[in-house]
């Protein structure tokens, strides 16, 4: 299980504190899936950062009994001196797990070529999310946290990502945030509308939609 509990967000500005969000409650079963719709700047990302454990919440706790994954295709974790090789190997260590029989399938998977043995700092931020999602992959998550960003590439990369992620890991948890419908109903059982600083759980994706389109329509 993964547990929010009144779980608060806020950020300090110029201007003062600013709300993300506040007084979130969620929990996530063993292989759910949850997505988690919100217009743009609604606070989705930063949720998934607090999940994954990148930043911690203003107030309220995050509770994990499961394996959490970084948000996939979030390269701001490396290491810009070491080489993407160098950086699989970091990463493989600190989950305990032997890195050198996966750099075929990352090598493969990311196809960066020889930019795979150059420092990332030499990376555009496509290369970088090819090269994060690739190691995602290699570590075996029981939850995975998933942004828009999974969507980077071209058409052929992105179902690559695809058949990966939702078809060789059907079984794992999974929290997507987007604003896109689509993408939710195909990937996910439940949903969730995160709106005016607050995550609003539904019944059915039927209702999440709906809800999602009067707050879009309300901002507009």
């Amino acid at each position: 299980m993964i547990r929010l509990i009144n779980v608060s967000k806020y950020y300090s500005t110029r201007l003062g504190s600013t709300k993300v969000f506040d007084g979130v409650n969620l929990t996530i079963a063993p292989g759910e899936r949850i997505g988690i719709l919100g217009r743009n700047g609604a606070g989705k990302s930063t949720m998934i950062r607090l999940v994954s454990g990148a930043e911690r919440p203003t107030s309220g706790r995050i509770e994990r009994e499961m394996s959490v994954s970084w948000p996939l295709a979030f390269g701001g974790a490396f290491q810009g001196a070491l080489t993407g090789v160098d950086n699989l190997r970091f990463i493989c260590r600190i989950y305990g797990v032997e890195p050198e029989d996966k750099i075929p399938f990352v090598d493969d998977f990311s196809e960066l070529g020889v930019y795979l043995r150059e420092p990332v700092r030499s990376y555009s931020s496509g290369m970088r999310a090819r090269l994060a999602f690739a190691i995602s992959m290699v570590i075996e998550f029981d939850c995975f946290l998933i942004d828009e960003i999974v969507s980077v590439g071209d058409a052929r990369f992105h179902e690559k990502c695809n058949r990966e992620l939702f078809e060789k890991r059907g079984d794992r948890a999974m929290i997507i945030v987007s604003h896109d419908p689509v993408y939710i109903r195909e990937h996910c059982d439940r949903g969730a509308v995160l709106a005016g600083g607050r995550l609003h759980l539904t019944r059915t994706l039927d209702e999440a939609f709906d809800l999602y389109q009067r707050e879009m329509s309300l901002a507009a």
